[in-house]
């Protein structure tokens, strides 16, 4: 009897548990670009800018990809469609193998673009998914649940590719310097030759995971149509849904936001003279402090506080922080950066549903929408790289863009989430 019941919630639960594999899976790709930039930078000989433009690569593809992903979901489902964003990510994570044979950059940039290329089809997939599984209203809890999965890869990640590539890297510049010629290019295609081994048992791996979502027990949802008695019949494109554009710059400039905050934190470190044997661990704080903020988000949403408030409260502690950050020096700069992972804990998980929720039918174009929003982890990174190799700036006060950031959230938190929003189509307790 009791071998019966654990079977039926194991069956009840698998939905869940293998889109936390998906997401374990998004956390640890994504986040190995904190430790790719510093590695980059050296192997390839790059200026700060430059390096910055790994995250452009990655983060512009789901700009470019997101609504040809919604086309191709359309087409093959929800569960195909996972497994065939597994595959795109596969070829990217091989195509590090010429890129560092050749110790070309713009290899690399293909690669990550064919990474992002993946995961925008698994993204677009992945969180409406999420957020259909059951009610509207406790989504941010889900979402959080799927943000622990996410962000324990993260912590993971920069640690396991930073020792196998960072290791000596400071020893390896050093000596870099007294190099020249033959002896230098010999030593650099050695460092970038670090790089192989851990990619392709990473696309093994994500081989093996799409054909076990071919072969699972995963069904295929749809998004519920619009009701025929309320106001929703009057829109006949997502145009007409102003707070859902609204969600959408919201999660532009949370993504930015986010992905400034954990890529950039490693090469922040070095800026400020701390060891790569430190340093590399900092983009991890920043993700310890985010599982922290999700486990509160999954106590507290929405029994003690809406999901509304609790993003405008957090956006709120994200200037605050950055303040705190930009003002100070040391480990307490660092500290406050990495801080900013609680507080973009709530951001995600808050912002989709808020964005989605009333589209009835236009939740997939909704959803595909809102992953071309992704692309602020392109340009905001990009942007913090221009300021902080400014003599006139630096790398901590690069930092003060996210205060725009945390403002244009904590507007669509207050504001701009209820804009042309009817009563009969709101679901979300605000």
């Amino acid at each position: 009897m009791e071998n019966r019941t654990l079977n039926k919630k194991l069956k009840q639960n698998s939905p869940i548990i293998i889109i936390g594999l998906l997401f374990f899976i998004f956390g640890f790709f994504t986040w190995l670009n904190a430790t790719l930039i510093p590695f980059l930078r050296t192997a390839c000989e790059l200026s700060s800018f430059e390096a910055y433009l790994v995250t452009f690569a990655f983060y512009i593809s789901y700009f470019v990809m997101a609504l040809p992903s919604s086309k191709v979901l359309e087409k093959v489902g929800f569960k195909r469609g996972m497994s065939l964003g597994l595959i795109i990510m596969a070829i990217g994570t091989l195509i590090f193998v010429p890129a560092a044979l050749t110790r070309i950059y713009f290899w690399f940039l293909a690669g990550l673009f064919v990474q992002g290329t993946g995961l925008a089809i698994l993204q677009t997939a992945a969180n409406p998914y999420v957020t259909i599984l059951g009610p509207i209203e406790s989504a941010a809890k889900r979402i959080s649940i799927m943000g622990v999965a996410n962000k324990l890869a993260g912590i993971l990640s920069p640690i396991i590719l930073g020792t196998l590539i960072l290791k000596g890297i400071d020893k390896f510049s050093e000596n870099l310097t007294k190099m020249t010629g033959a002896e230098k290019t010999a030593a650099l295609n050695t460092l970038a030759d670090k790089v192989m081994l851990p990619y392709i048992v990473s696309a093994v791996v994500l081989i093996i995971m799409a054909v076990l979502i071919i072969v699972s027990s995963l069904p295929e949802i749809e998004a519920q149509e619009e009701p025929t008695d309320d106001k929703t019949t009057e829109r006949h494109s997502i145009l007409q849904f102003p707070y859902f554009w609204y969600g959408v710059i919201a999660l532009f400039f949370y993504t930015g936001a986010e992905v400034v905050s954990v890529d950039t934190l490693i090469n922040y470190g070095l800026s400020l003279g701390f060891n790569i044997d430190v340093a590399k661990f900092f983009s991890s704080f920043t993700l310890i402090a985010m599982i922290i903020g999700y486990f509160i988000g999954i106590i507290s949403i929405p029994k003690y506080i809406s999901q509304q408030k609790a993003l405008g409260l957090f956006a709120v502690l994200g200037v605050i922080s950055t303040i705190v950050a930009i003002s100070t020096h040391g480990y307490v700069s660092v500290l406050f950066v990495a801080l900013l992972g609680f507080v973009n804990s709530i951001m995600w998980p808050a912002i989709w549903p808020l964005s989605i929720d009333g589209l009835g039918k236009f939740t997939k174009k909704g959803s595909a929408f809102l992953i071309m929003a992704i692309a602020g982890g392109a340009t905001i990174p990009l942007l913090y790289g221009y300021l902080s190799g400014l003599k006139s700036v630096g790398s901590t006060h690069a930092y003060a863009i996210l205060i725009i950031c945390y403002l244009v959230i904590f507007y669509f938190a207050t504001y701009g989430s209820k804009i042309g929003k009817h009563p009969s189509e709101t679901t979300v307790k605000n």
